[in-house]
């Protein structure tokens, strides 16, 4: 699912991980302690810049049940909204 930048902005978050110039597998290392600190329903807002990430954060959303809202691309950067189970 992938939204416009615009609407990604305005939807709430609870808590923002900036992953930006970090590389495999510290990302989703971080993503899965800042998810861990949530409360069921709330949404984390991650930005990185690793290209594999958006693979990555599909497969980590997948494997542990949270929902990725959505991803774009902005440039060489990606944001990602989760929401914990």
């Amino acid at each position: 699912m992938s939204e416009t930048l615009l609407e990604t902005e305005i939807m709430e978050f609870h808590k923002e991980l900036d992953a930006r110039g970090l590389n495999c597998p510290l990302p989703i290392l971080k993503a899965k302690k800042a998810l861990s600190e949530l409360e069921s329903g709330e949404v984390l807002r991650i930005m990185a810049t690793d290209p594999g990430s958006v693979r990555d954060f599909q497969a980590f959303a997948k494997q542990t049940g949270n929902a990725l809202l959505s991803h774009v691309q902005n440039g060489r950067e990606f944001v990602f909204l989760m929401q914990r189970k």
